[in-house]
């Protein structure tokens, strides 16, 4: 007996996305991650505090390494909203809320109507995509407005409307204002490789092409003028021991290429394979099928010599395949580089699943379902277990909340969907239960063991002027100084002498026990320590976790 395939309306989707958002907005409220995150909502914070938005600065030394739209965004959302880690997290939250609905309407204009809430779910149920809107770096901005402008040069390329080009010019200049050359990059990879398959390289010479350059070069001046105020004008100014250096000149040319040398950077891996290895874990739940719709798609393009046909693009597949390739020959590398690239896999992955059903490729479809059913399912067992066992239950509601998303989990798992409808679903619920448990459960309580959390806590509670709170040099604190809403006075330990009685001290204990000289001090605040960014088994194990805990101090001098 056949059974009835259910019909996935447009309001289950619409649901689908709400589960996402509540688990983003969860994510708004954990408390902030050392280094980057903390680091970076403490430098818009003094941009926000001195009313400075022509200068960036690390603590007390001039920053140059990323662009300024990233912390401008943030300091004007501590203008509108006050200074709260929730609110640094805002623009993130838009940026990749609005590169969903890049997502969507890029896969509707590459593949079929359906394809675009498929590219928006899969993009939005990305671990890293997840990752980088609570542990917010530049990545979250910079991802948005790749995949904002790749829409806007697309739609330009198939219908070649100017307003289109202006759009994805300034939206390519926003990537640029966030972290340079990265994203505008991967833009020309794809955008090239795109228009190259659509046999349309006349329009890169076309009168148009003057005004998007236009558009991007004025929507990038006030970067470019920024970072001339900083350095270019101060030619006197000491960055890395050396002085004339040019601000405009780094941010065109040497911080990409920087990177790519490691001149400056200290190399982070050798490996040539490090971005196509962390995909696996940076895009669950769909880093499989992406591997399998690269691979489909290259193989579909070599045989058919490269030929354009109807309903395939190169975008997504040898655009993508480029930049990587290129990527992995820098000496400089980090996971998030890959997040402005997701939001293209996304759309690969979409029109690929979209492809295997069209081509009544059933057993692959039935493969890939079981496939996510198993690893998602042993990976939220998991996870439940890990934010159980690690960390007490202290909230009746975060029990509430994950016996309501297993529940809406087992309702769709039983409806009888169609096979490639079932894989979106089943995965995005997976990821939603999972990241629950992350956000609400596991990351709040793990941030209790970040000490300058706890050390601001205690200079609220006491009411204590943040003028006279002190940080010991050789080792930051970046919450301390985000959560006392002040940027602290640095001292060294030559000059501990010199502080006068009744002011404070917050130190690491490594750094008080190699001292010369004794501290006095009249009272002591003590706190638990744990770089939260490097967890160990013996940390998640409440039994040893004591073993691996460092102490950080308060102190009132004497």
């Amino acid at each position: 007996m056949l059974k009835m395939v259910s019909v996935f309306k447009k309001q289950e989707y619409s649901f689908l996305y709400i589960l996402l958002l509540i688990v983003y907005v969860i994510g708004l409220f954990i408390p902030l991650m050392e280094n980057d995150s903390a680091q970076h909502a403490t430098m818009a914070m003094r941009m926000y505090l001195e009313n400075d938005f022509l200068n960036i600065y690390r603590g007390e030394n001039p920053y140059l390494d990323k662009p300024h739209l990233h912390f401008w965004l943030s300091a004007l959302a501590f203008k509108i909203f006050g200074v709260y880690h929730w609110a640094y997290r805002i623009p993130a939250l838009v940026f990749t809320f609005s590169g969903a609905y890049a997502c969507y309407k890029l896969a509707n204009e590459l593949y079929r109507k359906e394809s675009g809430h498929f590219a928006a779910l899969i993009f939005l149920s990305a671990q890293a995509i997840f990752l980088a809107n609570h542990d917010v770096r530049t990545d979250a901005v910079l991802t948005g407005a790749v995949i904002l402008s790749l829409w806007q040069l697309v739609c330009y390329i198939n219908h070649e409307k100017l307003k289109h080009l202006i759009f994805g010019a300034f939206f390519a200049a926003l990537a640029f204002s966030t972290k340079g050359l990265l994203g505008v990059f991967i833009l020309g990879v794809c955008t090239l490789s795109y228009v190259l398959y659509k046999r349309k390289l006349v329009l890169v010479f076309n009168w148009k092409s003057i005004i998007g350059l236009l558009v991007f070069v004025l929507s990038i001046s006030p970067v470019l003028y920024a970072y001339y105020y900083q350095f270019d004008l101060h030619p006197e100014k000491v960055f890395n021991g050396q002085k004339n250096v040019s601000g405009v000149k780094f941010i065109l040319w040497d911080q990409s290429f920087n990177r790519l040398t490691s001149h400056g950077f200290k190399p982070t891996s050798p490996d040539y394979l490090f971005f196509f290895h962390t995909i696996l874990w940076a895009f669950l739940p769909w880093s499989l099928l992406f591997y399998a719709a690269l691979f489909t798609r290259i193989k579909q393009h070599i045989n058919a010599k490269f030929k354009y046909v109807n309903m395939q693009e190169t975008l997504t597949s040898v655009g993508v395949l480029t930049a990587l390739i290129v990527m992995s020959f820098s000496k400089f590398k980090l996971p998030h580089y890959l997040n402005s690239i997701f939001p293209v896999a996304a759309v690969l992955v979409a029109g690929y699943i979209l492809f295997l059903k069209e081509n009544n490729k059933t057993k692959a479809l039935s493969i890939f379902l079981k496939t996510q059913y198993l690893t998602l399912g042993l990976g939220s067992v998991f996870v439940v277990f890990l934010s159980i066992w690690a960390f007490n239950i202290s909230n009746k509601v975060f029990i509430i909340g994950l016996l309501a998303f297993v529940i809406i989990t087992i309702y769709f798992f039983k409806k009888n969907y169609a096979t490639h409808k079932k894989l979106i679903i089943v995965s995005v619920l997976f990821m939603v239960l999972i990241n629950y448990c992350l956000n609400y459960q596991f990351y709040p309580n793990l941030l209790n063991y970040q000490a300058g959390n706890n050390a601001s806590k205690i200079i609220t509670l006491e009411n204590i002027n943040s003028n006279n709170v002190y940080i010991l040099k050789g080792k930051q604190s970046w919450s301390l100084e985000f959560y006392a809403q002040k940027n602290l006075q640095r001292i060294s330990a030559n000059k501990l002498n010199t502080l006068e009685k009744g002011t404070w001290l917050f130190a690491y204990k490594q750094q008080l026990d190699t001292l010369k000289t004794q501290v006095n001090f009249s009272k002591k605040h003590e706190f638990k320590h744990y770089r939260v960014t490097k967890l160990k088994f013996d940390f998640l194990n409440p039994k040893t976790r004591h073993k691996t805990l460092k102490k950080a101090y308060l102190l009132q001098i004497n």
